[in-house]
């Protein structure tokens, strides 16, 4: 049984920069990524933690950045997209790799896998394509088996999370996005605390760890990198709320 971590101190902002997943750490996860929405309260709350921490935060997260900025509705936050293979500054600067011929062949693949096989979604990305199997878990391994095959035909990366599979460009993930993030002026000086719930945010947290800061896992105990863990999306708004009153 994997070693449980306590609960975050409630000082551990204190001169931090705070780095934030998004689904399953400041939203529940959804039936599929178009469900998803974000209610004021939560616009609300990255709001007051971007004033708390003199700018000092950002979301790293496996949807494009277009994708997080309008669902935040605030395009001055620090948004690194695709797994940290694209990365929009807070003053408008992108960062963002070309994008490989043939990814159109990659979804119309796994379009064709999910059309004979009702529940599972296509997600298609700037720079990758994914298959949730959340509302048809039996199509897990089959799911698997087609993604690997794809990646390893292709040479790209086979990204595995919660309750789904991806393949995308390599050369880049939530971890080496933190250390790009770190690099930025405002941030000298700061200790790097990532908050996060899936397996594709452990190089973040270990990330985090490596300069000095610390990793939060949102979710049941698991073999994690992160120092701390909260048990939910509740628990970590409810903390992070806590962190910066109204």
């Amino acid at each position: 049984m994997a070693a449980d971590r306590p609960r975050p101190p409630a000082d551990l902002l204190t001169g931090a920069a705070l780095f934030l997943d998004f689904d399953g750490t400041l939203v529940e996860l959804a039936e599929s990524p178009d469900a998803v929405a974000v209610d004021a309260r939560l616009r609300a709350l990255l709001h007051r933690l971007s004033r708390l921490l003199d700018g000092r935060i950002a979301i790293i997260s496996g949807r494009p950045v277009d994708g997080v900025h309008a669902l935040i509705g605030d395009a001055s936050l620090a948004v690194a997209g695709s797994h940290g293979l694209e990365i929009r500054w807070p003053d408008g600067r992108i960062d963002v790799p070309e994008r490989p011929e043939g990814f159109s062949r990659i979804v119309t693949q796994m379009q064709h896998f999910a059309n004979s096989r009702p529940g599972v979604i296509v997600e298609e990305k700037p720079f990758g394509a994914a298959l949730h199997y959340r509302n048809r878990p039996e199509a897990m391994a089959e799911s698997h088996a087609l993604a690997a095959a794809i990646a390893e035909g292709d040479g790209h990366y086979l990204q595995h999370g919660k309750m789904m599979v991806e393949v995308r460009l390599g050369g880049a993930d939530k971890g080496s996005a933190l250390k790009t993030l770190m690099e930025a002026p405002e941030m000298a000086g700061a200790r790097p605390v990532f908050i996060g719930d899936d397996v594709t945010d452990e190089p973040a947290m270990a990330a985090a760890a490596a300069l000095g800061g610390a990793g939060v896992l949102v979710g049941d105990a698991r073999d994690t990198a992160a120092i701390y863990r909260l048990p939910d999306v509740a628990a970590a708004l409810a903390w992070l709320d806590a962190a910066c009153p109204a």
